[in-house]
């Protein structure tokens, strides 16, 4: 068994593609649409084939309550592993991301938190190597 697929909620879909793919980097793996309903995902182009993320529309009530709670409390909708942190910093401010936290140790690896614009905080990190 694997995890192939993981969401986030996002107040507008489109605005997230471009940030996830413009300035995050990530590539779009799938956009299609029924009605009213559009699954959109991104994948890593490091790893085109592995995990996708869904850009999933925050249009039901409990998702939209869900997704600013955990933005108020400053907890992060997704969590990205990077192997320079810092430079990844440098190159998605440059893209005109807005950090909340830029580099920072913390114990056994240095994360950075940044607004997706989309309504989440999104967490990169670095493990600390022994």
């Amino acid at each position: 068994m694997k995890i192939k697929l993981t969401s986030v909620y996002v107040d507008d879909q489109e605005k997230a593609l471009s940030f996830y793919t413009e300035v995050l980097g990530f590539v779009k793996k799938a956009d299609f649409s029924q009605g009213p309903f559009r699954w959109l995902t991104v994948a890593s182009p490091e790893d085109p084939d592995g995990a996708e993320l869904q850009l999933a529309l925050n249009d039901n009530p409990a998702a939209r309550a869900y997704q600013q709670a955990r933005f108020q409390q400053g907890q992060p909708a997704a969590m990205f592993y990077t192997d320079d942190v810092k430079r990844d910093y440098e190159r998605i401010k440059a893209g005109g991301a807005e950090f909340t936290m830029p580099p920072t140790e913390v114990t056994a690896s240095t994360i950075a938190m940044l607004n997706d614009t989309c309504g989440n905080l999104i967490q990169i990190t670095q493990l600390a190597r022994w």
